[in-house]
């Protein structure tokens, strides 16, 4: 007879394996706060693939964002993840999904700057309330380039300014759509620079991108994630970023206020929630599995190489960012008259 010391071990699959290593490390930060009713759920989870609504479209910045995070994150629980770009309203379309679906940990969204602070000024009425959506984690940061076709003659923000000035409203300036933070940005810039130039929204940054490059557009405001690859090939100019500092992944591109316009700042910025009524246990759970990632070195290359700056932290920072920036978006809404319904 075999001795219980001598019986061979059962082999368990490497994504079994992975998948019980977080489970163990995610239910013991959160086993006091587990209800009963949920204590089988959450011992469980994930027993399934996990999809997670991106309200926009494939291709752009938060795509490359959220790629980056949904990749590592099957790896590491076992699951897979199935990201679902759900462009239109400004995001309000991918939010309205997530905030009515089940709340079981089984559908996640991105909620960034433009779905949970600019959108509550853009619209008179939302179909998603961005309080009452549960935060999983702050992601991020992400500075937005000013760009111009590569044939236009401008080579720095002054000569742009004054090219402006020269034919009022005759520069075109695209943008990933109404109401976004390159829209808002490019607006924000108008309004300090004393300049007018003509906003053209598109459903995305891809197809603005493609414009730009092919001299449609003379203009625009986007997220390093999405518009770097071009700046680095040549296919676009690159003026200056919009932080307060320069950025890392362009170290000789000066900022809008060092290249003239005093004071000029904004940054984009994204992160995972949850629809209403998601338990504690699993918030937790999800947290802990996104924060362990972010602190991972060859994550944060992987981001840092798109110009993303990430930030580990507790997930009550999402909304607490969202509540902050509110006020600020609002105004430049207003001075925009980007409100649209």
């Amino acid at each position: 007879m075999t001795s219980p010391a001598s019986r061979p071990s059962p082999t368990v699959s490497p994504a079994a394996a992975t998948r019980r290593r977080w489970l163990q490390s995610a239910t013991a930060a959160s086993a006091a706060a587990l209800l009963p009713q949920w204590a089988q759920a959450a011992a469980s989870y994930p027993d399934r693939p996990i999809r997670l609504v991106l309200p926009s479209a494939a291709g752009g910045s938060p795509d490359a964002i959220v790629r980056i995070l949904t990749n590592e994150l099957a790896r590491s629980i076992g699951q897979p993840f199935v990201v679902d770009n759900k462009p239109g309203a400004s995001g309000g379309i991918g939010m309205a999904d997530v905030f009515r679906a089940a709340p079981d940990g089984y559908t996640l969204g991105y909620g960034n700057v433009g779905t949970l602070a600019i959108n509550r000024a853009l619209y008179a009425r939302l179909p998603y309330d961005p309080d009452a959506l549960v935060p999983i984690a702050l992601l991020g940061f992400v500075q937005n380039a000013l760009v111009v076709r590569k044939d236009l003659p401008a080579n720095s923000v002054k000569e742009l300014i004054a090219l402006a000035r020269v034919k009022p409203g005759d520069l075109s300036m695209a943008s990933a759509g109404s109401g976004t933070t390159g829209h808002l940005s490019g607006e924000l810039f108008k309004s300090m620079a004393d300049v007018s130039m003509t906003h053209i929204p598109y459903r995305g940054s891809p197809q603005a991108i493609q414009d730009l490059m092919g001299g449609v557009v003379d203009v625009m405001f986007d997220n390093l994630s999405s518009i770097t690859p071009h700046i680095q090939s040549g296919r676009v100019r690159v003026l200056a970023v919009t932080g307060a500092a320069r950025s890392p992944l362009l170290p000789q591109t000066p900022t809008v206020a060092e290249a003239g316009v005093k004071g000029y700042e904004t940054v984009a910025w994204g992160g995972i929630v949850a629809p209403p009524g998601l338990p504690k246990p699993l918030v937790a759970q999800l947290n802990k599995a996104i924060n362990d990632l972010l602190r991972l070195p060859t994550v944060q290359e992987k981001y840092a190489a798109i110009g993303f700056e990430v930030t580990p932290g507790p997930a009550e920072r999402l909304m607490e960012r969202a509540k902050k920036e509110s006020p600020m978006w609002a105004e430049m809404v207003k001075r925009s008259g980007a409100q649209v319904g």
